[in-house]
């Protein structure tokens, strides 16, 4: 381009000087700073909020409560705004409640949010009425912003002051409901300073009355525990839990804690803990206890208007429609107790200095600002061929700011266009301009000249939204199941076999204490097995429907049976090597390393892989990289990033001149992904069609002609798919998602391709790391384990079917914009149950999906709830594969006694795909009698609805099914037989025989001193607690880890007393010993006698003491002992210092 280039803004914050620059706008700022009201129209999109921030930037003291339209609308707008906005100034959110009036069971991060909001206005206010130091309680001495703000400015006074203002993003419904008086905030906040003195059963007795819950271990919101003088409290409105450290009473320490390793973070001068909180459901009890309403907070009697400081400013976006909203929530609610009225709401606001900004000329406003910004073109092409549309849509004058959602994307287009003008002699690098941040809708500058748009926007891509970085809390991270063991529970001793356990009881051996496990075999013999050798215990999981007999304490029985099932292992491992070294025989379709396309495509994801994510991407390239065929298993939960794995390998084949198959199970799931596989891949050369009953058979002729001709480069169907009619011309990729639901004709089909193409099979299954690690080496297997970032637990209930509450339950739903499933799986009598609620819910629009649909009244109805035009989606199990709606966050399920557990956790899976607390309601028909079985079964997973250690447990029979789908249902009577865990050891065993590769050494040698070593229950007094740490210890592997060990010990319960620091010291032995292949070590006459594997090493050990240890023959070594025979302390200190004094490599002992 020729001519004098104009100025234009090269990042998103560079231009809010362009509507400051507009006719008019100075005088709105004017009449702002006098306390008047004026009106800004035709900001249109993504404009509103670059408006919004133009007034901020412009009256840099004054503080802005802006108002958007609906209560979804609230975050979107400050991601939006924060865009805009200089990195120095205040953002937070102020939400509507996600529940209605007479519940008042308000979320963790709506509740945070909130409140959050509600203290720091009233600080702010508070320090504009004081003007100097003071001892006010909301001084608070430490940033206690959540995930959902932005971090505050630091003071220069060093107070907290504000130096600039600050933006809090509303909605009328989120102000219409009353907040804490100050009264009962402040009667609420606790300040806790470094140094002074507590009563600590005074202080638990508050946190319990404000409905905190005392638990073993802190890990979710609301929660607190005690350990002697270690005092944890999970706050609501924290992002990390909190330790005090006591000293009698006097507060020695406070500090932040991860809630994942419970290791310290950051020390603290002080904290404030605001402990205003709904009372939880408690869940026990019938059907339907847990579907009570809470009870509300106390003295919620306020409005936010009332902390609002005085140099306030009130921003109003599209204002005819806020009100619209606002009084749409009330008309939906059947109790609106204590909400303030709509009309008397804005009233309130229109006493504030306020600005109108709109799209359209708002009425009532003297002073008008006329923003001359119009809506964007919309853009159909892809990569090369969408930005060759908007150099067209662009006159010589104009220019493009083109916001890219990461470094990554800007680079590749820059590189794009770089291309197009060596190509073809143009300069649309001088006349597009790239940046990186996010625009939701763009707009054209026209004074300006300027259109800004986002790459989503020019690829026709969905909008990726941001994702706030949650507090932490436990994931859901592989537990020991062993950890939830309770008296009347079935184990397994490795030895002796299965017992039930009976407890824990402190033993006393010849003046010394050790803990010991108390066992029940057969007859009621009851054996005593000390913590030392807990190893040799593991819980006894099998399929649901067994409870195997107990095992005589003694027999022979018990090592029979094991070596059978090690036998029946062993066959079945060597099938699978057979099958392993067939298709490593086969030649494979070796792609070529990553090119500069398939960077690019990465470089597009709009989120941040997880660490699983990351490795199961690595892994499945290397496979497609070599020279036989792939067969890898990818495993994880729903909503954990799977098909995001699956397409990066569906990419790379298609990248290397290869047809990729994609075998779903319903017609549901082929639309679903063939609408995401679209949206990803929309700027690339990929050529994407579905194969199902959802395209006629004129349409299915041409999509078959066409992927014979190798036209198609993917093609995604169900069943249809293996069809004899269905030719590929160079198939390299199958992927087939939950192949456990296709019918066997179908898995004889794709057992003889498994030796032709590389094969991906995902699974929402989970399945357990123990097996996962037993089968490395035979089966290639992904697990993805770490869920998303921002995801929340479903609040999960169990109840009669109610009308009041499915009204009440979707009236919630619909008032913050969602939408919602109702799972009823008869298809005779549906249209009845639609008409029931239309009948209960009026101003809801319901559609039906269910099988026996045509192709063409399913689709219409699946688009009608895809695209919002419905608000209920009342249908079958269909949906329970790969539908994914995020706006859909309320589910129904009728008749929910009837599902299995995998069932229920898939339909359940549904929902919770957005940043908003999701609903699952499981409804039992009235009158009708549910089995025990089935209750347990759904109280299940009701309690276990959290991300924490009890959910991971209740997955326990969801891993069992998992491990038979992949091992064959033929090995659930071996499981059954010996235990899972046994099972999983037996299984590693036998694929380390079959593959010549040394077993893993036993990390345990037997010692023998005379020492007391147990943790007392002064020092850690729940039971639960005290396992783990036991089993923690056996399980370490090296000397770094128990060190970490007793770091954390030292953290989490204080000072270690002298029972525990030996039993660490015994365990420090132990691992120095094993590093010497010693076995046993006993005391004899005043020596150590130490019976040894290795000839070699022993040697060494003599050797390096100068004859010291004396080797007597094969098997046994004495060590003349210095310290006491009868002092075992002495004895272990000894006998460390002498395996300390060289460090052979450490066995494989994980």
């Amino acid at each position: 381009m020729a001519g004098k280039q104009p100025q234009i803004p090269e990042s998103l914050r560079q231009l809010t000087p362009l509507i400051a620059s507009s006719p008019g706008f100075r005088e709105v700022i004017a009449e702002l700073r006098s306390g008047n009201s004026a009106s800004i129209d035709g900001a249109w999109g993504s404009a509103c909020a670059l408006t919004a921030a133009a007034i901020s930037e412009n009256l840099p003291e004054s503080h802005l409560l802006i108002v958007v339209p609906g209560v979804r609308d609230v975050e979107e707008f400050a991601d939006q705004i924060s865009e805009f906005i200089e990195s120095d100034r205040t953002l937070k959110v102020f939400p509507a409640w996600e529940t209605l009036p007479e519940e008042h069971d308000i979320t963790d991060s709506v509740f945070a949010a909130r409140l959050s909001t509600i203290r720091w206005l009233s600080e702010v206010k508070s320090d504009q009425g004081n003007g100097s130091e003071t001892s006010d309680p909301w001084s608070f001495s430490f940033d206690t912003s959540t995930a959902l703000s932005r971090a505050e400015p630091s003071s220069s006074s060093g107070r907290g002051k504000v130096v600039r203002g600050s933006l809090v993003v509303t909605s009328l419904p989120a102000l219409i409901q009353p907040v804490p008086s100050r009264e009962e905030l402040n009667q609420s906040t606790r300040r806790i300073t470094a140094g002074e003195e507590i009563q600590l059963e005074s202080f638990l007795d508050w946190l319990i009355e404000r409905s905190f819950e005392r638990v073993s271990a802190v890990e979710l919101p609301g929660e607190f525990c005690v350990h002697g003088g270690i005092l944890d409290i999970f706050a609501p409105t924290e992002t990390d839990p909190i330790r005090i450290e006591l000293f009698g009473d006097e507060v020695e320490s406070i500090r932040q804690f991860d809630v994942e390793t419970q290791r310290r973070l950051n020390d603290l001068e002080s904290v404030s803990i605001t402990a205003t909180q709904p009372v939880r459901t408690q869940k026990s009890g019938g059907p339907g206890d847990s579907l009570k309403p809470h009870a509300a907070i106390a003295n919620a009697t306020e409005s936010l208007l009332d902390s609002l400081p005085q140099n306030t400013i009130v921003v109003l976006t599209d204002m005819a429609q806020a009100v619209s909203e606002g009084r749409l929530y009330l008309q939906r609610l059947s109790n609106p107790i204590g909400m303030f009225g709509v009309d008397a709401t804005m009233a309130r606001l229109l006493e504030f200095p306020s600005v109108s900004i709109d799209a359209l000329a708002a009425d009532g406003f003297e002073k008008a600002c006329h923003l001359t910004i119009e809506t964007v073109d919309r853009y159909t092409g892809h990569g090369r061929e969408a930005l060759e549309q908007l150099a067209e849509s662009l006159s010589a004058d104009d220019f493009a700011l083109l916001a890219c959602h990461n470094d990554g994307e800007k680079k590749r287009l820059g590189e794009l266009l770089q291309e197009m003008d060596q190509a073809d002699g143009t300069d649309l690098q001088a006349q597009v301009l790239l940046c990186t941040g996010r625009i939701q809708r763009g707009f054209r500058f026209v004074e300006r000249r300027l259109v800004v748009l986002s790459d989503n926007e020019l690829f026709a891509r969905s909008q990726a939204r941001s994702v706030r970085q949650r507090r932490r809390t436990a994931d859901s991270r592989a537990i020991d199941t062993f950890l939830d063991l309770r008296d009347g529970d079935l184990v397994v001793h490795v030895t002796q076999g299965i017992a039930r356990y009976r407890g824990m009881a402190l033993m006393d051996n010849n003046g010394e204490q050790e803990e010991h496990l108390l066992l029940e075999f057969r007859d009621a013999v009851m054996v005593y097995v000390p913590a030392s050798l807990i190893h040799l215990v593991q819980k006894y999981i099998g399929p649901a429907k067994t409870t195997p007999e107990l095992s005589r304490f003694g027999s022979v029985s018990w090592e029979k049976k094991k070596s059978k099932v090690a036998e029946a292992v062993t066959d079945m491992a060597a099938d699978m090597l057979r099958l392993q070294a067939e298709r490593n025989s086969k030649p494979g379709l070796q792609c070529q390393p990553d090119s500069l396309l398939q960077q690019e495509f990465e470089q597009a994801f709009p989120f941040t892989e997880t660490p699983d994510q990351a490795t199961a991407i690595i892994d499945l390239k290397e496979d497609m990289q070599r020279s036989r065929p792939m067969d890898r298993l990818i495993c994880g939960d729903v909503g954990f990033g799977k098909t995001e794995v699956a397409m990066r390998a569906v990419f790379k084949a298609v990248d290397n001149g290869r047809q990729v198959a994609v075998l779903v199970p319903t017609t549901v799931l082929a639309e679903q992904h063939f609408r995401t596989f679209r949206d990803r891949m929309a700027e690339f050369p990929v050529n994407i069609e579905m194969l199902s009953r959802f395209r006629t058979p004129s349409e299915q002729k041409q999509i078959l002609e066409a992927l014979a001709e190798g036209k198609i480069d993917v093609v995604i169907g169900t069943h249809r798919l293996v069809s004899r009619d269905v030719k590929f011309r160079n198939l390299g990729l199958l992927v087939i998602d939950e192949e456990q639901k296709f019918g066997v004709k179908v898995k004889e089909q794709l057992k003889h391709l498994r030796l032709e193409v590389d094969i991906l099979t995902l699974t929402a299954t989970p399945i357990p790391r123990t097996l996962h690690m037993s089968l490395l080496g035979i089966r290639d297997i992904s697990s993805l384990t770490t869920p998303p970032r921002d995801r929340m637990p479903i609040e999960t209930r169990v109840g009669r079917f109610d009308e009041s509450l499915v009204r009440s339950s979707i009236i919630r739903e619909l008032n913050r914009g969602g939408q919602v499933y109702f799972v009823h799986n008869r298809v005779y009598d549906i249209e009845l149950i639609a008409a029931r609620l239309r009948q209960i819910v009026p101003e809801a629009t319901v559609t039906i999906a269910h099988g026996q649909m045509s192709a063409d009244e399913l689709e219409l109805a699946m688009m009608e709830f895809v695209t919002g035009k419905a608000d209920i989606l009342l249908a079958t199990t269909i949906i329970e594969s790969g539908l994914d709606i995020p706006n859909a966050n309320t589910m129904i399920i009728h008749q929910a006694d009837i599902y299995g557990l995998a069932d229920l956790h898939q339909l359940r899976g549904r929902v919770g795909r957005d940043r908003h607390r999701a609903y699952c309601y499981l409804m039992l028909e009235e009158g009708r009698i549910v089995t025990t079985t089935a209750m347990r079964r759904l109280k299940a997973i009701e309690e276990y609805s959290e991300l924490g250690a009890g959910f991971r447990i209740a997955m326990r029979d969801l891993e069992i099914r998992g491990a038979g789908n992949i091992l064959g249902t033929e090995q659930s009577g071996n499981i059954a037989a010996v235990g899972y865990e046994l099972y999983c050891q037996l299984l590693e065993n036998a694929v380390r025989n079959l593959k010549n590769q040394p077993l893993r050494y036993q990390s345990h040698v037997r010692i023998e001193l005379p020492v007391s070593v147990y943790i007392p229950d002064r020092y850690v007094s729940e039971q639960k607690l005290k396992i783990e740490i036991y089993r923690r210890l056996s399980q370490t592997n090296s000397l770094q880890k128990l060190a970490d060990l007793e770091e954390e010990l030292r953290d989490r319960f204080g000072p270690i007393p002298t029972p525990t620091r030996r039993m660490l010291r015994l365990r420090e032995l132990n691992l120095r010993a094993l590093s010497w292949k010693i076995e046993n070590i006993h005391l004899e006459d005043g020596f150590a006698v130490l019976r040894y594997r290795d000839g070699k090493l022993i040697r060494m050990l003599s050797f390096l003491h100068k004859g010291h240890l004396r080797i007597v023959d094969q098997h046994d070594a004495y060590w003349p002992l210095d310290a006491k025979e009868d002092d075992g302390a002495a004895v272990m200190d000894e006998l460390i210092a002498a395996f300390s004094e060289a460090e052979p490599p450490m066995p494989d002992t994980e």
